[in-house]
């Protein structure tokens, strides 16, 4: 091998820190000849690194016999070079057909879960992989074909957070072969990628050969630097967005949420776009890919949503707007975490005057009701947000208890009946908020509910004996 060539692929490890001394390095080899050179290189790079190395294979089970004998050729590698091999296997068509998914992504899918098993296992630091510059660059212009944003143009990352690393990136294909046979190393050939009825085969094939001949020679490389470019570019919004979140997200209930302003108007489209698909990350259930349609359906319901709307997002994400508030979570019924609806039922019983506090532990907080003589000097002293019940009104036991459904109440203020769940809309209390919604009756009616008082239970002039209602959180 020429000098600067194996100080190339080094220059490459060192610059994105790959690889450092002590690392154990799983190889992945496919028999091909990009991972069979990636194999000879960090063979060469190893005692300079200071890296104990692996062999790792994936057989996908696609090509019968001929999958058979690349994992045979990789485990002669391994055995020549005194390796420790570590082979996988699936049923790749098979679970293609059964996840609806086509073979490449599927074998893709299966590949990186048996790389992920290693790292996970410690078997392994890291996975090396043999994508190379003009891998990078199919990548791109395929995701450019396809439409894209900037993290799309970022195309294949040298290092990833699954422990994945690439140092081949800088390296053209054809350099690889030639390297192999220098040092007249046998590789095996995988007919597939010579079938161009395959969209990366075409592009390899065709697409790439016309626009360096016709257009640019070094198209290859201009679309790697893109490549490059972009990826720092996504790595400082999303990190911007990811810290915006921290800042601004809380927890309700369970419940992830944010102002509907930090959304809207407070940062740029460029960061609050990948907030937006943060945010769904986060409670994602199954997959599903978020399109730019989707996040700006959820900015438009931050801009000026309806209080209640609820948007169903691809990964069983519902985001739900409630007053100033967006909130993002599981979808029921779609494999995400189910809320459990919240019951409580507590026995109100006075013994002459004074006080019954209730915590009520499943909503958090407590409600109190203090039996007391009215009269006008009292009258004076009531507090904002309390509720006054005439007690010599009251029919029957005094029972606090979560909202039901057809529950019923006409409030003061209002002429007729009406069901609670019609009150709460009126009042802009979203479907969940409602959830273990406070309501007290005296055995035949609703007396009370959390912000509303019954019409024929309030205090009156007349009234000498009440049951003072206020509430705080525990």
């Amino acid at each position: 091998m020429a000098a600067p060539f194996s100080k190339q692929v080094l220059l490459s490890i060192r610059k994105e820190e790959m690889l450092r001394a002590g690392h154990r390095v799983g190889v992945a080899v496919s028999g091909g000849a990009d991972s069979v050179a990636l194999l000879r290189l960090l063979l060469d790079l190893r005692a300079e690194i200071g890296i104990v190395l692996s062999a790792v294979h994936f057989n996908h089970k696609l090509r019968g016999k001929a999958s058979d004998k690349d994992e045979a050729f990789v485990a002669g590698l391994a055995e020549k070079f005194g390796l420790t091999l570590h082979i996988g296997h699936a049923d790749v068509a098979g679970k293609a057909k059964q996840e609806k998914r086509n073979l490449e992504d599927a074998a893709r899918r299966s590949r990186y879960a048996f790389f992920k098993k290693l790292t996970d296992g410690g078997l392994v630091d890291v996975v090396a992989t043999a994508h190379t510059a003009d891998d990078q660059a199919e990548t791109v212009l395929a995701h450019i074909l396809r439409g894209t944003g900037l993290a799309g143009l970022a195309g294949i990352h040298p290092v990833t957070k699954d422990g994945i690393v690439r140092p081949l990136l800088e390296v053209r294909r054809e350099e690889l072969r030639k390297y192999l046979r220098a040092k007249r190393q046998a590789w095996r050939e995988d007919a597939t990628n010579k079938d161009t009825l395959r969209q990366r085969a075409r592009m390899r094939k065709k697409l790439l050969p016309l626009l360096e001949k016709e257009f640019n020679p070094g198209v290859v490389e201009h679309l790697g630097n893109l490549g490059d470019l972009a990826l720092r570019d996504e790595d400082y919004l999303s990190t911007a967005a990811q810290l915006r979140c921290d800042e601004v997200t809380r927890i309700e209930d369970g419940i992830r949420c944010i102002p509907a302003r930090d959304l809207a108007l407070s940062f740029p489209e460029s960061v609050t776009s990948r907030m937006i698909r943060i945010l769904v990350q986060n409670e994602r259930a199954n997959e599903g890919e978020l399109s730019v349609r989707h996040v700006e359906t959820v900015r438009e319901l931050a801009r000026k949503g309806e209080n209640g709307k609820v948007l169903q997002l691809p990964g069983g994400v519902d985001v739900r707007r409630a007053d100033d508030w967006l909130f993002f979570l599981p979808r029921n019924g779609s494999g995400g975490k189910k809320r459990e609806q919240i019951h409580f039922e507590y026995a109100i019983a006075f013994h002459g005057d004074g006080d019954v506090n209730v915590a009520v532990k499943e909503i958090g907080c407590v409600i109190r009701f203090r039996s007391i003589d009215w009269h006008n000097a009292q009258r004076e002293t009531i507090k904002k947000g309390w509720a006054v019940l005439d007690r010599d009104k009251l029919q029957g036991a005094l029972t606090l208890r979560s909202l039901r459904q057809g529950d019923r109440m006409r409030p003061v203020g209002h002429r007729g009946e009406h069901k609670l769940k019609r009150l709460l809309n009126e009042r802009r209390i979203s479907r969940w908020e409602r959830e273990g919604w406070p309501v007290l009756e005296d055995g035949k009616n609703i007396v009370w509910a959390r912000g509303f008082v019954a019409a024929e239970f309030a205090a009156t002039r007349e009234t000498r004996n009440v049951i003072l209602v206020s509430e705080e959180k525990a």
